[in-house]
C-alpha cells in the first residue's frame, strides 16, 4: 500500500515515514500543499495522510483540489493534524476526508489500524 504523507514538519515527516516503512508500507512525502497535489498526480497513492497547517496550500485547500480531480477524488484521505476543533473536523470531512486523527492524542498502533481499514481488497 502506497501512502503519501503531507506534512511540513520535518521531524514528524521523517518519524511517520520511518515507522510506516517499518510496517511494510511504501511511503512518499510532501512538505507543502502544492507539492502534495503534484505528488498525488505523479505517484497515485492508495491513501493520503494530510496535515492541515502547511505552507503554500493548507490542508483544506488540498482537500478541495483533490475532490475536484478525477484522478484523486477517490483516494482516501486521513487528516492527521493538531487542529482538533469540532468545526475543523467537520469542515475536513465535508471536503472529503474519510477520517480525522488529532496528532495531540497520537497512538501509532491506532494510526496503523485506521490506515489498514483502507487497504484495497
Amino acid at each position: 500500500m502506497k501512502i503519501l504523507i503531507a506534512e511540513d514538519d520535518a521531524f514528524f515527516q521523517k518519524f511517520y515515514s520511518t515507522k510506516l516503512t517499518e510496517k511494510d508500507f511504501e511511503v512518499i512525502t510532501a512538505s507543502d500543499g502544492e507539492e502534495t497535489l503534484a505528488k498525488v498526480l505523479e505517484s497515485k497513492p492508495d491513501l493520503i495522510l494530510l496535515d492541515l497547517i502547511m505552507p503554500k496550500k493548507d490542508g483544506f485547500e488540498v482537500l478541495t483540489a483533490l475532490s475536484k480531480d478525477a484522478i484523486s477524488k477517490d483516494i482516501p484521505v486521513i487528516v492527521f493534524s493538531s487542529l482538533g476543533q469540532e468545526q475543523d473536523v467537520k469542515r475536513a470531512k465535508t471536503l472529503g476526508a474519510k477520517d480525522y486523527i488529532n496528532k495531540g492524542f497520537y497512538d501509532f498502533d491506532s494510526l496503523v489500524a485506521k490506515i489498514s481499514m483502507y487497504k484495497k481488497q
